[in-house]
């Protein structure tokens, strides 16, 4: 991976779960990181994946390694947010993360 290909500025967030005044379990998320990132449609054999399993809007991020990273957080980008469903630490070297996630549809 190229450094210069992380041109694009992502939020990471994290959910951190409260009880409301009824007692319910709710969450609210709360900025974790800002990172530079590579992001980049899935294709071939990505994409049928996805497509299977109605994954649709799937997209692929590439960051520099950042501990603490799980899939309870999301995604900031472009004023679109993101479900991450899966995140590999590229070949355990821990240099780069690459990480997939699902776009959030606007009502949910």
């Amino acid at each position: 991976m190229e450094i210069g290909k992380l041109s694009k500025r992502i939020l990471i967030q994290k959910c951190i779960p409260n009880l409301n005044e009824n007692g319910f379990e709710s969450e609210t998320l709360e900025d974790y990181k800002t990172v530079w990132a590579s992001v980049s449609n899935l294709h071939g054999k990505e994409y049928f994946a996805a497509r299977a399993v109605q994954e649709e809007n799937t997209v692929k991020f590439t960051i520099r390694y950042l501990a603490g990273l799980d899939q309870r957080m999301k995604i900031l980008f472009q004023g679109k947010a993101y479900n991450i469903t899966a995140i590999d630490n590229i070949k355990y070297r821990n240099r780069y993360i690459e990480i997939k996630a699902t776009e959030v549809e606007s009502g949910g």
